[in-house]
């Protein structure tokens, strides 16, 4: 592996940390991110540090068969890092935050149901919230890896978030929706009973957002018309 990439990687990790708490998504030290470095390991950010001070050479590798490399050791919650990269390969970076509002819902152990069409950015009709088990533990990896099945993101009861994307930037901006939907979903809940969207509409609706985004999808209505646009009409 290039080193100059390994270095790029683990900025990216910085950043990603840095990030997270500049958003307010996660206070202190808790919290943690990583990114695949290839098929055989990934960087996550090292344990306990404060966000402020980290440093490239802070952030370990961790590969698939247990062991790691570096001057720090890695998260406490390598173990869903690791499991859920193991297993998806779609995904390329994860972050784990505690942010308020979704951590809310995790302690009163609520999933985000369907009360708004966004909840599908975490690839379905749900956020589902898996059950609580001690941080760091083999119990807690797998309880995530079921919530996470056919999804992007998950609550973890009484702990925090989950969220998964194919690179840092996607991950980051899943935790940042998550937080967005719950705080929503806490206040409609405190003005009394909550519609839910059915399962019909949030099916197309998950649907339509495999395309959000792209450049390269047809749409009904709406057609090319060249990279140049035509000139302004004449007001007169």
């Amino acid at each position: 592996m290039n080193a100059g990439r390994d270095e790029e990687l683990r900025r990216s990790i910085v950043s990603g940390c840095r990030e997270l708490a500049g958003r307010g998504l996660t206070p202190g030290v808790s919290g943690n991110v990583s990114v695949r470095r290839d098929a055989r390991g990934f960087f996550v950010s090292p344990t306990g540090m404060a966000y402020g001070g980290l440093e490239p050479a802070d952030i370990p590798l961790v590969t698939f068969d247990g062991h790691w490399y570096g001057r720090r050791r890695p998260s406490s919650e390598w173990r869903f890092h690791r499991d859920i990269l193991a297993s998806r390969a779609e995904i390329g970076a994860i972050v784990h935050t505690h942010s308020p509002q979704a951590t809310a819902l995790a302690c009163a152990g609520r999933a985000i149901p369907a009360f708004h069409y966004m909840v599908a950015v975490a690839g379905g009709a749900d956020i589902r919230c898996a059950p609580y088990h001690l941080f760091g533990s083999q119990a807690l990896s797998d309880a995530a890896l079921a919530a996470l099945d056919g999804r992007r993101a998950c609550l973890l009861a009484h702990h925090g978030v989950i969220a998964l994307g194919e690179d840092m930037g996607a991950a980051l901006a899943v935790a940042a929706e998550v937080e967005e939907l719950a705080m929503k979903y806490c206040a409609a809940l405190a003005l009394g009973d909550v519609e839910i969207l059915g399962a019909d509409e949030m099916a197309r609706v998950v649907d339509k957002f495999r395309a959000y985004g792209r450049q390269d999808v047809a749409e009904p209505d709406l057609e090319f018309g060249g990279d140049v646009p035509p000139a302004a009409a004449d007001p007169r």
